[in-house]
């Protein structure tokens, strides 16, 4: 295709699919009925003299020429977006923004109480929203302007821009007075021991789910829940015990009713990072509230 023949909406229409993986949904993302998305992917296919994309199950899959154009793509699209933006001046104590972010139920836990902090002392008519996402979604949702950050350990987002945040690791959180937490064993012993314990689990976290499956601890799963911000009443009432991240398991307190034990099992360890979008890295406002969620939280 010569430079001179060149379409934007289609450019824009193969980031959707690629982005995607289905015609439909990138039609419906762009705000174009499906016959149009269909017949402007046809004229790129014969421009280009590449199928791009072939079907595949629950929609289509890129070809290795559409593999290769995808970050030409997406970043010629960024920089034309940044160059057409006006500048702008962002005055955190006077603006009345909402930001949306996207962030787990313990994310919220764990890092909203500080941030709204902040937020009050220095920017008191700025709004935060909360808005959780499955990981496929959240690059498209940060380059389409629907999220401003996402918050969390998310290996499965990429070509985002993003910055480590904190390092975690894995714990199992159990009652102070637990007989397991009084004496428990150490090294490989200490695994082995694990699966004399029952275990609560949470369903939205796959990790933890993983790790019991990895430990062959389903069958001492008692409990399943949705959410991990009941898991304070829970464990300090029975003899349950839950993996989850030690920094949150800290912030509910080893003094105040809980013990952490600490095994060396896999995935064990994990990075809390921030992400956002290289369209957005320049706007103002999106770079004073990165700075903000940066000094709060940053220790790496």
């Amino acid at each position: 295709m010569h430079m001179e023949n060149l379409d934007l909406n289609l450019l824009r229409l193969f980031d959707a699919v690629y982005r995607r993986r289905s015609v439909g949904r990138a039609a419906e993302a762009l705000g174009i009925t499906q016959p149009a998305a269909s017949h402007g992917l046809t004229r790129l296919r014969l421009a280009l003299g590449d199928a791009l994309f072939t079907r595949a199950p629950g929609g289509v899959a890129p070809t290795p020429r559409a593999e290769r154009l995808a970050a030409a793509v997406q970043s010629a699209l960024a920089t034309l977006g940044e160059a057409l933006a006006e500048p702008e001046r962002f005055d955190p104590a006077t603006s009345r923004k909402t930001f949306r972010i996207h962030m787990s139920d313990i994310g919220e836990g764990r890092f909203l109480p500080p941030l709204m902090q902040r937020l009050r002392e220095t920017a008191p008519g700025v709004r935060l929203e909360t808005l959780p996402l499955r990981p496929p979604e959240i690059a498209a949702a940060l380059d389409e302007g629907r999220i401003d950050f996402a918050f969390g350990f998310l290996p499965k987002v990429k070509d985002t821009r993003r910055q480590l945040l904190l390092n975690d690791r894995y714990i199992v959180l159990l009652r102070a007075g637990h007989p397991f937490a009084r004496r428990p064993p150490r090294g490989r012993a200490l695994l082995a021991a694990l699966h004399t314990l029952d275990y609560v689990a949470v369903r939205t976290h796959a990790d933890t789910l993983r790790i019991l499956q990895l430990m062959r601890l389903e069958d001492r799963v008692r409990l399943v829940t949705e959410h991990f911000m009941v898991l304070p009443a829970i464990v300090r009432e029975t003899d349950l015990a839950v993996i989850m991240p030690r920094n949150i398991a800290r912030n509910f307190g080893e003094g105040a009713g809980f013990a952490i034990v600490q095994p060396d099992f896999p995935l064990r360890d994990f990075g809390v990072s921030l992400h956002w979008s290289r369209r957005f890295e320049d706007d103002a406002a999106n770079r004073w509230l990165r700075q903000t969620i940066v000094e709060l939280f940053g220790e790496v």
